[in-house]
This record gives structure tokens, sequence and C-alpha cells, in this order.
């Protein structure tokens, strides 16, 4: 039995759907789904049993959390359920949901003897300045620059103290999008943005640069397609040797124009785009460059292509914006 939670969001659904298609339905997935649409994010996928986040928090207190596994061993904890939101402004909120919760479903699954996989955030990196290398030695040195990162660095922090980190896999990931992540609000993709933005107006915008050394649009970042994060997340559960943290991208930089460019082209419609102030709230804590070195994973014998934006951003928009889709439809 595979536990997933946050599986009916983005990169949860995709890793269900690739779950589904090398022949598992033994899953509990656990979510929130509240009042969104984030429902139709599960309605094609196969799995076992679904309960609400906070129901199931409550069984792990209580130790009960095998009582949803009847006669069943716990194989493996997929944790990618989080607040994901990096303006998030309560920390208490944030301490509770992406570390408290973690820690609890890390105790479960290393007393069950079961595989512990989860989400930690590139944004731990904070501005890059110290690197991007997932060496477990040099988290300690890194300093987020938002809460929600600082939530995430956390929990990688308290289990390289506790000696957990060769037993675990904890994943950073960087820029993902794809299908499956309209539930999102403002941590939407710039993709799914731009598609809604170009087919409304027929421009986009995006932030100035206020840094001499990047120009307007030129901030890099690394964006990775979710069926590529979703198999990339599952080779650990394949490859059950392999413990401690690992990066999850492209490994290469791609621009927000260069990005808005690929949108354009799937669109079928001509560049136009517009260039605005970044909010002053932000701009203390804006990264102007990320970029994943993925030669850890590499080593473990993931060997799998990695789609470029191009390819990427067209078979997202052509096969699940356009025709209104979601995974496994």
């Amino acid at each position: 039995m595979i536990i997933v939670t946050g599986g009916a969001g983005l990169i949860g659904s995709a890793v269900i759907q690739h779950l589904n298609r090398i022949g598992r339905e033994d899953i509990l997935v656990v979510d929130h789904l509240g009042l969104t649409d984030k429902w139709r994010n599960l309605s094609a996928l196969r799995f076992m049993d679904y309960m609400e986040k906070d129901a199931f928090e409550l069984l792990l207190d209580n130790g009960s959390a095998a009582s949803r596994l009847p006669g069943r061993k716990l194989e493996a904890v997929i944790h990618l359920g989080a607040c994901s939101a990096t303006t998030e402004p309560d920390a208490t909120y944030l301490i509770r949901n992406n570390f408290e919760y973690s820690r609890k479903l890390a105790l479960t699954a290393l007393a069950a003897d079961a595989r512990f996989i989860y989400a930690s955030s590139a944004a731990t990196y904070g501005d890059g300045e110290n690197g991007f290398a997932d060496d477990e030695q040099q988290l300690a040195t890194l300093r987020p620059m938002n809460m929600y990162g600082y939530s995430k660095q956390l929990f990688d922090l308290w289990a390289l103290r506790q000696g957990f980190l060769d037993r675990l896999v904890g994943i950073k990931y960087f820029n993902v999008y794809g299908p499956n992540e309209q539930h999102k609000g403002e941590m939407r993709s710039l993709v799914l943005k731009a598609y809604e933005q170009i087919g409304a107006s027929g421009s986009l915008r995006l932030f100035k640069s206020h840094r001499p050394e990047y120009g307007d649009g030129e901030q890099l970042r690394d964006f990775v397609y979710v069926k590529d994060a979703a198999a990339m997340t599952l080779h650990f559960l394949l490859n059950s040797r392999a413990g401690g943290i690992f990066n999850i991208g492209g490994g290469t930089t791609v621009s927000w124009n260069r990005l808005a460019g690929a949108v354009f082209s799937a669109m079928e419609r001509p560049v136009s785009i517009e260039y605005i102030d970044m909010p002053e709230s932000i701009r203390n804590t804006y990264q102007y460059r990320t970029c994943a070195d993925i030669s850890k994973i590499r080593a473990t014998g993931y060997s799998a292509a990695i789609g470029s934006v191009e390819e990427s951003v067209q078979d997202y928009i052509r096969n699940y914006l356009v025709p209104d889709k979601r995974l496994g439809d």
C-alpha cells in the first residue's frame, strides 16, 4: 500500500497517474479538496481510498493510521501535501502544516519500515548565494528568503540531525508546471497565467528587472514539466537504496522571455510582452536565477531525457489547456 499526500495536487496527481501506468492502484490519497475544483484532478485516476488531510492527521495523532490499511503492509509514503504559497504570512500555520505534519508522517513511515519520500523545496536555497547543490552537509548554510522556504528547511534539518536522512528521500522541486494546477490560484505557473492572459488580451505582462545584470524578462529559472517531475520522484520508489536530499529540475536555466515565447508559439500567437514594475513587497525576496544541479539523481541511475520547455509547453497547452482536460482524461 502506498500513501500519497497532496494526491489531488499538481505533482501528486501526476505521481498517481504514473503509479497507475505501472499497475499500482493500492493507493490511499490524502488531500484537502476545499472549495476548489481540485477534485477533477482525481476523477480519472485509480486508487483504493481517499481521506481529507485533517481526518488523516487525527489518525496519525492517535497512532491508528493502519486502520485505513486493513490487511495491507505500508510500503511507502510519498508526502507531497503542503502549503506551497511563498507569500503565506502565517508562520505558525506553515510550521504546523509543513514541519510538524511532515515529522509525524516520517516517524509513522519509519516505524513501519516503509519508504518515505517527501517534498522539500528549491526555496530553501534562498537567493542561490550558496549554490544549488543537493548536498546534505550544506543544509545548515542555506538561508531561505521566505517563511515557506524556512518551513521546508526546518524539516530537512530535523531529518539530518535525527540521523534519518539516509533512510528518507527529500526532493527539492524547482519550478514545476503542467496539467492539474488550475486550483493553485496565484501560485499557478506562468504557463497557465500566460495562456489565460494571452487568450483574453493577446499580450502578456512580465516583471521588469530591478537588477542591472538582468534585462527585463531575462530573469532565469529552472523549469521542469510535471510529467518529468513525477517520473523522477517515482525513481526513488523503485530505487530503494538511494537516500538523502535530491534536486528535481531541468538542470538548466530558461528566461521568462523564452518561456513566454514557448507559450505564444504553442498558441500560434505573435509575441507581445509588456514589462511592469515588480511589487515592492517581493523585490527583496525575488530570486533572479535558479538552476538545479541534477548530477546526484543521475548518479543514482536516473537516465531518462528531460523534455525541453518548448516541447513540454506545447504538450501542456495543446493537449490539456485547449481541450480543458486533466491528467488521465
